[in-house]
């Protein structure tokens, strides 16, 4: 009996846009990815050049966001993993920026 391993290339984002309800993500595969802005709060209640403010970190597996002290993986988006962050963390964040 042979086992048959394959090695999956780690998910990799080549670039990041917003609309008014979603954050999309292109792949490097060729796919494109979106999930709804409010599974991400702070990307939610950024303002748009905050958002636009973006760079690939961690060798473009992940996105962050300095402005807003944001890090995504590009696996978690595609897992569909909404931001785990916790509300108490969330309010304290967003009482700094008042």
């Amino acid at each position: 009996m042979s086992i048959s391993t394959t090695e999956i290339a780690p998910l990799r984002a080549i670039a990041v846009r917003f609309d008014e309800d979603s954050l999309t993500v292109d792949l490097s595969d060729g796919r494109v990815i979106s999930a709804p802005l409010g599974w991400y709060p702070r990307l939610s209640h950024g303002t748009s050049a905050e958002r636009i403010n973006w760079r690939l970190t961690a060798d473009d597996t992940a996105i962050h966001w300095p402005a807003l002290d944001e890090d995504l993986s590009v696996e978690s988006i595609v897992a569909g993993r909404r931001s785990m962050e916790s509300a108490a963390s969330f309010a304290r964040w967003l009482a700094g920026r008042s």
